[in-house]
């Protein structure tokens, strides 16, 4: 027992899903692009602090070893001057050697790095902007399946309801045949009708185990009992404006606007490779000569020898390429706002369809329940009929399944609207 307890405890808790709602933000948490946010916000920050970094010490350590065709060496005739006076001086050696370490501090950028990190961050907020994107259209491919499961749901709930008439049909059938009332060939037509409305529905049990498995899967959740929305809960998204105003929301837009703001940091990042540059720097080295060559022509002795000073540097090439670049990062823009105006026209084209097809579907619907009714009436009048033997078997079963169809088509034009209702909401961002 405590073994059998102990297996519950380490399985995965159930949780069921009942609203639209609650699979969508399931579907968003599960779906294997989330974890790009994370991914992302860490590579900005090592991106950031590496850049930060610009404003330490740059050291760099060489050596070399020349061999020169000349070096500075004294006149002859001063060097036959000093050999008068006992003084040798040998003079440089071509073969030199030196082992250095350079140090440069920078004082003032610019602004360059400051402006390098901000073009990251653009650039962060550009990739953060796609991804949501993507996880949001993750909704659209939820409302699908959720949808498909509750027309799935009406149907078995009207295929019982169907066999449930043909199976009282076929009891007084038989009774009538018991008594001679009613031909065998007219109970067996009931019920065959009655088994394969039966089949039927086993088909679309299998669709629904299928369809709840796949929406199961994809939110991370179990779902076994999608709640119908109602109508009241959906129609808000129908009286939503046309055009951008109810659109401001949509990721698209603002992933749209990230662009736009990576163009105005690169933009002025070219403003500020083109500022001049201050730092200081110390230089040092051991080797043959120094920088006392009186000393090196004397004593041929490695030495230690050292530098420090500022550095003022402008570099004026970006000059060259400053018009190009620009250029470029208007037409970025440009092609931004083009994408702006697309995703624009293209939303309301959707806004304008999806609408007429919310009103299309309440015209059907206001007519759904009196066909219902003259549909259950004539259902109801055939019965009748057959029971004092004025029509045979088939006709009954025709005027069932016509009532059947009726409420078929009222099921599906329902769960139509509110697919429709919801897919606005998709398209407003509501």
């Amino acid at each position: 027992m405590k073994q059998i307890l102990m297996l519950f405890l380490f399985l995965p808790a159930a949780v069921t899903a009942q609203t639209l709602e609650e699979c969508q933000a399931a579907a968003e948490k599960n779906y294997p692009l989330i974890r790009q946010y994370d991914l992302i916000t860490k590579t900005t920050a090592l991106t950031v602090a590496n850049i930060q970094k610009g404003w330490l010490p740059q050291i760099g350590a060489s050596a070399q070893a020349t061999y020169q065709s000349d070096v500075t060496a004294w006149p002859d005739e001063m060097q036959g001057l000093m050999q008068q006076m006992g003084i040798d001086i040998a003079g440089l050696r071509r073969d030199q050697y030196r082992v250095a370490i350079d140090i440069n501090q920078t004082l003032y950028d610019g602004g360059t790095i400051s402006r390098q990190k901000e073009v990251a961050r653009r650039q962060s907020e550009v990739q953060l902007a796609q991804t949501e994107v993507d996880i949001y259209n993750v909704r659209r491919r939820v409302n699908e399946m959720y949808f498909g499961l509750l027309l799935l749901d009406e149907q078995l709930r009207l295929s019982k309801d169907l066999q449930a008439t043909l199976r009282t049909n076929e009891e007084t059938l038989h009774s009538m045949q018991v008594h001679g009332t009613a031909a065998e060939s007219d109970y067996n037509a009931v019920k065959a009708e009655r088994l394969n409305a039966a089949q039927q529905m086993t088909s679309l049990e299998a669709q629904r185990s299928t369809l709840a498995r796949l929406l199961s899967v994809f939110c991370g959740i179990e779902v076994t009992a999608p709640s119908k929305p109602s109508r009241g809960e959906a129609s808000g998204a129908a009286t939503l404006p046309l055009g951008e105003d109810g659109v401001g929301g949509r990721p698209e837009l603002r992933a749209i606007d990230a662009q736009l703001r990576l163009a105005d940091a690169q933009e002025r990042a070219l403003d500020a490779a083109l500022m001049p540059k201050l730092g200081v720097f110390a230089q040092g080295f051991y080797g043959y000569p120094g920088y006392n060559l009186f000393e090196d022509m004397m004593n041929h002795k490695w030495s230690l020898n050292g530098m420090v000073g500022a550095r003022l540097s402008w570099n004026i090439g970006a000059l060259y390429t400053r018009k190009n670049d620009k250029a470029k990062i208007q037409l970025q823009r440009a092609a931004a706002e083009n994408r702006r105006d697309v995703f624009l026209f293209n939303n309301h084209l959707e806004q304008v369809q999806q609408n007429e097809d919310i009103v299309r579907y309440r015209r059907l619907m206001a007519d759904d329940e009196e066909i219902i009714r003259l549909r259950s009436s004539i259902r109801q009048a055939a019965e009748s009929k057959l029971r004092h033997g004025i029509i045979n078997a088939g006709d009954l079963v025709r005027e069932i399944h016509a009532e059947n169809s009726a409420r078929v088509q009222q099921s599906v034009h329902e769960i139509e609207m509110l697919k429709e209702m919801y897919e606005l909401r998709y398209t407003l961002n509501n």
